[in-house]
């Protein structure tokens, strides 16, 4: 599975230059409003012919200017899960999912209905309107509806936004579960760092129309400078680590990090799984003295690498051990602490700062 994107696109003012190559598994297009992760989706999926360049998806070449092949949507099967999820009210979920087949011939038909409603989770929701269904519950039916399709990929232009915090922790692991196990390859648009870190293998970061980074999730992630801009409380980093064991009288699980361990609100993984950790900058305390009698689980020793000032806070970013790790305090901390480049520290996060902030790795390809 890949995908290969390399267009230019002039729309009105709005100019799109955007190169990129990646693994198909699930690209995550992130950026602001206004980034231009709509026009490339819409690029991608046929929507909008680009002026220049290339774009290919599983070495199948959907457009190129040069050669003038240009695929018409309608035959580039590829399908779309749009933010508010567009089902038919007057159709049940069952006949809501069987339109996807009419886009398909009877002969290239693969996925079979009884696996896409076994994968998303929807077996006892067939016979109901979509008027009875929860946001959470409308999106995994149009997610379905776009799988039997039989799609080369997914298109999902936020699919979440439109979802509050409960919703989404209920649609996560059957987005989580098509990235694995569904074999299809996923373009993810968003403007939320909590969803990259939980679901992206591949990050592609826009800026006004320009591509700023794109790479394997943990290595974009890794860089602290590309998200700040999205306010202070999405700057951080995210951390691998390994589930050691689980303190059921407490309600809690101890992972390890490189530089020691975390513990965090009890998650339902076996001892072993590897797992995503977003620490927010915000949610970091920085001591010059080894903590004690403290409430706070998690203290991580480091030493600091970089300070960058702002008007009234600044970012310290730490190294635990090759974790790198930023804390954002007050400019007035960091002058009392005398803090500088190379001073060893402590760093101290509350357990509950992790509560929604933890998924799993991505398994790997067969």
């Amino acid at each position: 599975m890949n995908l290969e994107v390399d267009v230019n696109h002039r729309q009105g003012e709005f100019v799109l230059r955007a190169r990129f190559q990646s693994d198909g598994r699930l690209t995550a297009l992130f950026g602001r409003s206004g980034a231009g992760k709509t026009t490339l989706v819409n690029m991608i999926g046929g929507l909008i012919a680009p002026k220049e360049g290339r774009i290919v998806v599983n070495e199948r070449v959907l457009f190129d200017a040069q050669q003038k092949i240009s695929v018409p949507r309608h035959q580039r099967r590829i399908g779309y899960v749009f933010q508010e999820g567009r089902l038919f009210p007057h159709l049940n979920v069952r006949q809501n999912l069987l339109f996807g087949r009419w886009f398909t011939p009877r002969l290239r038909r693969v996925v079979a209905f009884e696996d896409v409603v076994s994968l998303l989770g929807i077996e006892t929701l067939l016979h109901r309107i979509p008027v009875t269904l929860s946001g959470g519950e409308k999106q995994r039916v149009a997610i379905g509806r776009a799988l039997l399709m039989d799609p080369e990929m997914l298109l999902m232009d936020e699919p979440l936004a439109s979802l509050d915090d409960e919703r989404k922790a209920e649609i996560y692991p059957y987005i989580e579960r098509l990235r694995d196990d569904g074999r299809v390859p996923i373009v993810f648009v968003t403007h939320s760092v909590a969803e990259i870190a939980r679901l992206a293998t591949t990050i592609v970061v826009l800026e006004n129309g320009r591509v700023i980074a794109a790479g394997a999730a943990s290595d974009v992630l890794r860089d602290v400078t590309l998200f700040p801009a999205f306010g202070a409380g999405e700057a951080g980093v995210v951390l691998e680590a390994r589930v050691e064991a689980h303190d059921e009288e407490f309600g809690l699980t101890v992972c390890r990090v490189r530089s020691g361990q975390l513990t965090v609100p009890r998650i339902k993984q076996p001892t072993g799984t590897v797992l995503r950790l977003r620490v927010r900058a915000r949610d970091v305390i920085v001591s010059v003295e080894e903590p004690k009698g403290l409430s706070a689980l998690n203290v991580l020793p480091g030493r600091i690498v970089a300070i960058e000032m702002g008007a009234a806070s600044a970012d310290i970013a730490v190294d635990c051990a090759g974790d790198p790790v930023v804390a954002r305090l007050t400019r007035k901390s960091v002058h009392e602490l005398a803090l500088q480049p190379g001073l060893p520290v402590h760093l101290i996060i509350k357990s509950i700062a992790f509560e929604g902030d933890i998924a799993s790795v991505p398994a790997p390809e067969i």
